[in-house]
């Protein structure tokens, strides 16, 4: 598999990992990783196809979980051949690791996943990027030790993921001091927009949430200096069959992206948005 993730790296430009929570269908996440990949390129940005075959952390046992991995897995292997994005998803499990790495460019540890010592290690060992959420529960400094999990095995290609920070009961806050002392671990930094205004539990065996709050969050990220933002996309939010309380609507995102790519780069010094062919 060629590699797509090497924009991550370069802290040349802002990038954004954009997609539904869960698989709903095959052709709905390449819907949406159409018009993600449209939106990225308009706004001079760098983008990477998101979401889970398997949402194994739902608040209630019957909550739609996904497609599973086989059907997940063909999915996301379209949206990457389809879009040339990059793709990511979820792993929960040291034994999905080797499939997830044949499919996808980055595998993604779940925040309350994110001190699982063989799941890192799997991960790390796929050589693959590995995106490690921060738990709701954690100071931004300790996530050094889950990345040295996974670069004990040789895989320095890691990004780091603020998701906010437990406040008080089913409520999140965001320290976006999280920027400069993860950035200081050495590895990209990247702000969970929509999940950082979850409130878990709020809605009666499933999360509520605050979108009306996106672009305010999304905003103070580019000017903390986060390298990308992560948000969850959906053409119908009230409808989307996981996590929908904090989506951003799909035809909100090219202009969220825009505004938030001029402040990143006011900010950074990069004047010039990335060509086409670095997205």
């Amino acid at each position: 598999m060629d590699d797509r993730t090497t924009h991550l790296f370069d802290k040349r430009g802002l990038f954004v990992i954009g997609g539904p929570c869960v698989i709903e269908s095959a052709g709905h996440a390449l819907h949406i990783g159409h018009a993600l990949a449209e939106a990225a390129k308009s706004a001079g940005v760098g983008a990477v196809f998101k979401a889970s075959f398997d949402k194994a952390n739902r608040t209630s046992q019957s909550s739609y979980r996904g497609l599973g991995l086989q059907q997940g897995l063909e999915a996301l292997r379209d949206v990457r051949k389809e879009t040339g994005l990059p793709v990511l998803t979820d792993i929960h499990e040291p034994a999905q690791a080797p499939a997830v790495a044949e499919a996808c460019d980055i595998l993604q540890i779940p925040a309350f996943l994110c001190r699982q010592t063989d799941l890192l290690v799997a991960a790390g060992r796929t050589g693959r990027v590995v995106n490690i959420k921060k738990g709701q529960f954690m100071a931004p400094e300790d996530m050094q030790y889950a990345a040295d999990k996974v670069a004990s095995c040789g895989n320095r290609r890691i990004l780091l993921t603020e998701r906010g920070t437990s406040f008080g009961y089913r409520d999140l806050v965001v320290d976006f001091r999280a920027s400069a002392k993860m950035g200081a671990l050495g590895h990209p930094v990247v702000l969970d927009v929509t999940h950082s205004l979850q409130q878990p539990g709020a809605a009666g065996g499933a999360s509520g949430g605050q979108p009306q709050f996106i672009e305010l969050l999304a905003r103070a990220g580019a000017a903390a200096g986060f390298d990308g933002l992560f948000l969850e996309v959906h053409e119908e939010p009230g409808r989307a069959l996981s996590d929908g309380a904090t989506a951003l609507r799909l035809d909100l995102l090219p202009g969220l992206l825009a505004r938030v790519a001029q402040i990143w780069r006011l900010v950074s010094g990069f004047d010039s948005p990335r060509g086409s062919a670095e997205i």
